[in-house]
């Protein structure tokens, strides 16, 4: 018989809405990779968080489309870290994609909260 899988008390995100979360975060300024988990983390209130194996892809491609741009810096604690920010197309980007957030969550919102029912 199959082992059951431990339920975790944390939401698995759809496929792109982490580009959308992680172009949020860095709309508040440059962060490195930990400072962009910690902030979705936070800003969630424990719900979502995200691993560096999804983290990491997800910061390559986005730069890789030039949404965001990377450079190394010394951290706080005199370490070296990669500091990730938005670029110009980014914040295009970011609109598109709030854009169509918002327009899933009306469209999620009228089949479980249907009017009249």
């Amino acid at each position: 018989m199959k082992a059951k899988r431990q339920y975790k008390n944390s939401i698995e995100l759809l496929q792109g809405t982490l580009d959308l979360l992680i172009l949020q975060t860095l709309q508040w300024g440059p962060r490195h990779g930990y400072g962009i988990s910690q902030a979705i983390r936070t800003g969630s209130g424990d719900v979502l968080q995200v691993d560096t194996g999804s983290l990491y892809p997800a910061l390559h491609r986005l730069e890789r489309k030039k949404w965001i741009k990377a450079e190394w810096i010394i951290s706080d604690n005199n370490q070296q870290v990669k500091s990730y920010q938005l670029t110009a197309a980014g914040r295009k980007q970011l609109l598109a994609e709030r854009s169509n957030w918002d327009k899933l969550a009306r469209a999620m919102a009228g089949i479980l909260h249907p009017a009249g029912h």
